[in-house]
């Protein structure tokens, strides 16, 4: 059994730390959020990831895919199949009834799943392959963030030597 939190002192005490503890908050009500559809986040090497998504039944045209303010938002859109169903198809004279499940253990509903990317981390690509969604993501750290090694000569580019 979970218990909620009550963050409301964060908010009180840390000044200047409201983006922390709304993140905090945030994550403690994702935990709420359907898991459907099923993911996995992978680390490929040092700054590069992928999320794999079932998305069974899904086709290409089915998902949308947005970057947007640090944010990574995948929208299913299931299409009704019902008008699909009861046509008839060209060169074939069989009516096509509904289809009947005596089980349907694959979901077919529409989601949306968000996910939050940290700084500098970009989407490179993504891809279908098998009922699975890939989506591939890097890390690009700005030349100006990147640590440097600073040479000690005994020369002071001033003019000066101590």
């Amino acid at each position: 059994m979970r218990t909620t939190t009550d963050f409301s002192p964060l908010y009180r005490s840390f000044i200047g730390f409201d983006h922390l503890a709304g993140l905090i908050d945030k994550a403690s009500r994702a935990d709420k959020q359907s898991s459907y559809p099923p993911y996995n986040v992978e680390l490929l090497a040092e700054d590069q990831y992928r999320i794999t998504m079932a998305v069974a039944g899904f086709s290409e045209e089915d998902i949308d895919i947005e970057s947007k303010d640090n944010h990574l938002i995948i929208i299913g859109t299931k299409a009704n199949n019902s008008n699909e169903n009861n046509q008839s198809t060209e060169g074939d004279s069989t009516i096509k009834a509904p289809r009947k499940f005596l089980h349907q253990g694959i979901a077919e509903r529409n989601f949306e799943r968000k996910f939050q990317l940290g700084e500098h981390v970009k989407v490179i690509g993504a891809f279908m392959k098998n009922g699975l969604l890939h989506i591939d993501l890097e890390r690009e750290i700005p030349e100006a963030l990147k640590p440097r090694k600073i040479a000690i000569n005994g020369k002071s580019l001033l003019g000066q030597t101590n």
